[in-house]
């Protein structure tokens, strides 16, 4: 029988990863649960097994149930009943089997019925959930907005919502609207306080909500009455059963048909202040889309898989020319980028994954108790690094999916471009993934001040000179290492010669070169880490990766180089040409 866990090593793999130890310690407080709950973990190596049980039950629910269904999903989709949203009938039997699995609220504490998992872990489910169905994952990695009502609501709070989640109930963030998109300075849908009964009232629209008529949603509204900033908006909980708010509109889209996009309107909606007036923006929505562009990043790499997984059963099978089309070097060509992208993007992946994980549990730890000094600056590290590491991580995968779903659709041929065949279906459910929750171009945005100020420079360097890459010269890696070693002048000059331009648009225009480098130059140290540990696994990959990066750092530095600040006209023409 199929499971998504046991037939891919390479996300157990993951469970070594040299932050674990420090992760579950931390997350686990001294192990103290031990003494109130009779399923958690005694120490670091019970806990490794509780998470490969859980792992190896996703991987069972993935495979034989969500997959399945996944393709009449596709076809039915959600509609609309009397102002409500009603899921694919399919999608009902993976809630229930998602639910009888216990797979709900999975990160929250045991005190509230969770599993206590730490964030690496909830994206290893996550992936393997989207590779069954890209669609079902939104609906079900939702429930990771509860961390945010954890992080910043009351005990009242937590202890009424937390439960509910956990038990399987679904969430939503409701923050777009139709003037608002990108620029969630410009939230309109108005808060005002409502003594008499104790409650915000809320009233106006929301427009492309994921999973908009869920059970718990997080609403982002305007609070401050004059204000058109971000520094008048607040953030809301409203509760589906206290009722005033109903579906106008499910989107027709292109692909992730299971799940619904809904437009909606709040009229007079009862509604719980999350946290303190004024910080929804600033502070609360900004974790809120930090956890959702990591989870964005889970759900690319598990579609990068199933299109990897596509293309390579149709390759081995289809014969043209009185050969196996696997044996072309056209076709191989493909197949090996497609595996050398996955496997690098899900090192950076669970890389990013981990970094969030130490800083989140110390501020975690930092609620019970004063963090000492070290721990203080462990925080503040592992902070920064994942703020760095995120939009790279959401970008770059979100990218390789729609680029390894359109190779499988090129492997399959004209079979690819019909509708019985499922790469087509993975080639438009993976077009969202660069758009929602911040374009890649956002995400350069996001990651550029960590690259012209040489954040990621020191971060490259020191990761040459870690523990983990000081390989035997004898051994392939070696070799691999020093042919990155050998990119680092060419990225380290195209870089300085970008902030030599000292002009605003011409920086901002070869922003996404910077960006892509950076990223590939950072992919390839650490799949060349993993590979050292696990050549069996990634030998192959970390070879075409870094040949990958070759090619790219080499050809973009060329670029940068050859660049100047008058260039910018000839692209500006250009737009002004279409315009006309």
């Amino acid at each position: 029988m199929a499971n998504y866990f046991s037939d891919h090593p390479e996300i157990g793999f993951y469970l070594n990863h040299p932050l674990m130890k420090r992760i579950v310690d931390l997350k686990e407080k001294g192990y103290a649960d031990k003494d109130k709950f009779d399923y958690a973990p005694v120490d670091f190596f019970d806990a490794l097994e509780n998470y490969k049980q859980i792992l190896d039950i996703t991987g069972d629910v993935a495979a034989n149930i969500i997959e399945p269904n996944s393709e009449s999903v596709d076809l039915e989709g959600p509609h609309l009943e009397n102002g409500r949203m009603i899921y694919a009938s399919k999608t009902y039997e993976n809630l229930d089997a998602t639910r009888k699995a216990g797979l709900w609220g999975v990160s929250m504490p045991r005190r509230y019925g969770g599993l206590n998992l730490p964030n690496a872990v909830f994206s290893m489910l996550s992936e393997m959930i989207s590779a069954a169905d890209a669609g079902f994952q939104n609906i079900w990695s939702l429930q990771s907005c509860i961390d945010t009502l954890y992080e910043f609501g009351s005990e009242e709070q937590r202890q009424k919502y937390i439960p509910r989640v956990c038990a399987g109930e679904g969430m939503s963030m409701d923050l777009t609207e139709p003037d608002a998109g990108s620029d969630l300075q410009r939230v309109m849908l108005k808060a005002t306080y409502d003594a008499q009964e104790n409650c915000w009232r809320l009233n106006g629209v929301k427009r492309f909500i994921t999973n908009g008529d869920s059970d718990i949603h997080l609403v982002l509204a305007r609070s401050e009455e004059g204000t058109k900033d971000g520094r008048g908006l607040s953030m809301f909980i409203y509760d589906k059963r206290q009722g005033g708010v109903n579906v106008r509109h499910i989107e027709h889209k292109l692909g992730i048909h299971g799940s619904p996009t809904c437009e909606l309107t709040y009229k007079n909606a009862k509604a719980e202040l999350c946290g303190s007036t004024k910080m929804g923006l600033i502070k609360y929505v900004m974790a809120l889309m930090n956890g959702a562009r990591l989870g964005i990043a889970a759900q690319s790499v598990g579609v990068e898989q199933e299109a990897y997984n596509e293309g390579l059963a149709y390759a081995k099978e289809r014969q043209q020319f009185g050969d196996k089309i696997i044996n072309f070097p056209a076709v191989y060509d493909m197949l090996s980028r497609m595996k050398a992208k996955l496997d690098a993007g899900r090192a950076l992946l669970y890389e990013t994954a981990c970094y969030v994980d130490v800083y989140k549990c110390l501020e975690d730890i930092e609620r019970d108790r004063k963090l000492t000094p070290e721990e203080k600056q462990e925080c503040k590290t592992y902070k920064r690094l994942a703020d760095a590491f995120t939009p790279l991580a959401k970008g770059m995968n979100s990218e390789y999916a729609n680029q390894n779903a359109y190779d499988a659709i090129s492997i399959h041929g004209g079979s690819g471009f019909i509708m019985e065949y499922k790469s087509q279906r993975l080639f438009r459910d993976a077009r969202i993934f660069s758009i929602y929750e911040g374009t890649t171009q956002l995400q350069v945005v996001a990651a550029i001040r960590y690259i012209t100020n040489g954040t990621m420079l020191q971060n490259i360097k020191e990761m040459l000179e870690s523990e983990e890459l000081r390989v035997k010269s004898e051994e392939f890696a070696a070799a691999l290492l020093e042919r990155v070693k050998k990119l680092i002048p060419v990225y380290e000059d195209a870089l300085a010669y970008v902030k030599s331009l000292d002009n605003q648009d011409a920086q901002d225009f070869l922003a996404r070169r910077l960006y892509d480098m950076t990223a590939e130059l950072v992919m390839s140290l650490l799949i060349i880490r993993d590979a050292s540990k696990a050549p069996e696994l990634f030998e192959k990959s970390a070879n075409v990766y870094v040949r990958m990066t070759e090619e790219d750092v080499l050809g973009k530095s060329a670029y940068i180089k050859a660049f100047q600040v008058e260039d910018l006209a000839y692209f500006k023409a250009a737009e002004e040409e279409a315009a006309e």
